[in-house]
């Protein structure tokens, strides 16, 4: 890990220990641990788009699989929430592993289309299975069971996923820098020259796609288990769209980038709130004036910037 990227881990961990104290009342500390959760689900987008070079338009598909799979199993067959959600991302990656190599053999608008279908697919299964996951309406989902007590106050959930999220940090910041952070770098850069240099590119993009499908899993049911409900909301093509939009507004290719643009995103629908109905209006008006006037998204383009200062 570099100095830079230490220094950055550094300060956003101080962040995550004073923002409990810091925020006035609970509504905004449910925004600030909703924020931690996107957060983390678009770090490990933003490493299969933004560093791997594969886009994905059906990432929300592999969140409700993991909500539902803390909703579903727990409620029907008794399960503890803990092998729940392990059994909801072994799900997931499974998943994602039968599919990798027929999807990333496309490229381009093909591949989006391909895992915009499978994000579709997932979603219909939810909304059909009504016996199982309420059909439309949801279900509930029952509490988190850790150490032997429940989560159930915000400042324990907050506790919970900013450690979560300061431990993806760190992962990620260390996964970029090894051999198979440089390996998914040669993949976005050019496919054939990662060939011709000796790296198994099938294996490699199987790989984060597998990865980033389990961590949106386990990050959808810890999304499910705070909430308390689930609906197929949570698997839809617009909340795909808006975990896109937050990497593209963050930064593509950059570990922050990806924290910054959830932040963001995820704080602007309650600065909309009294323009019900025009989310996906102005989301989409974000993501158009970012690509043209910010294509590197804002923390790139803000780095790149203070280097040409100094």
């Amino acid at each position: 890990m570099s100095r830079r990227s230490l220094l950055g881990l550094i300060v956003l961990a101080a962040v995550l220990a004073v923002t409990p104290f810091l925020v006035p009342n609970s509504y905004y500390l449910d925004i600030v641990i909703r924020m931690a959760i996107n957060a983390v689900i678009v770090l490990s987008l933003n490493l299969l788009v933004g560093y791997a070079g594969q886009i994905s338009l059906g990432h929300a598909g592999f969140v409700g699989i993991g909500a539902y799979a803390s909703a579903v199993l727990p409620t029907h067959f008794g399960w503890h929430p803990l092998p729940a959600l392990a059994a909801g991302a072994l799900a997931a990656g499974v998943l994602a592993l039968l599919v990798a190599r027929p999807i990333l053999r496309l490229k381009g608008h093909y591949l989006a289309m391909a895992t915009l279908g499978l994000g579709i697919i997932i979603n219909i299964v939810i909304r059909n299975e009504a016996a199982w996951t309420g059909g439309p309406d949801g279900m509930p989902v029952p509490s988190m069971g850790l150490f032997g007590f429940d989560l159930m106050s915000d400042r324990q959930w907050y506790w919970v996923v900013a450690a979560v999220l300061l431990l993806s940090v760190w992962g990620a910041l260390n996964l970029i820098d090894s051999p198979v952070g440089r390996a998914l770098r040669g993949l976005h850069g050019s496919e054939i020259a990662s060939q011709v240099v000796g790296i198994d590119v099938p294996r490699f993009k199987t790989t984060i796609f597998v990865l980033s499908a389990v961590v949106a899993s386990i990050m959808g049911s810890i999304l499910a288990h705070y909430v308390g409900f689930v609906t197929p909301d949570v698997a839809n093509f617009f909340h795909s769209i808006e975990l896109v939009t937050m990497v593209v507004v963050g930064g593509m290719a950059s570990v922050f980038g990806s924290v910054l643009g959830a932040v963001l995103l995820t704080a602007l629908p309650q600065a909309l709130a009294t323009f019900e109905g025009w989310e996906i209006v102005v989301f989409g008006a974000i993501l158009m004036l970012c690509m043209i006037f910010l294509p590197r998204g804002l923390v790139p383009t803000l780095a790149a910037r203070l280097r040409l200062e100094n």
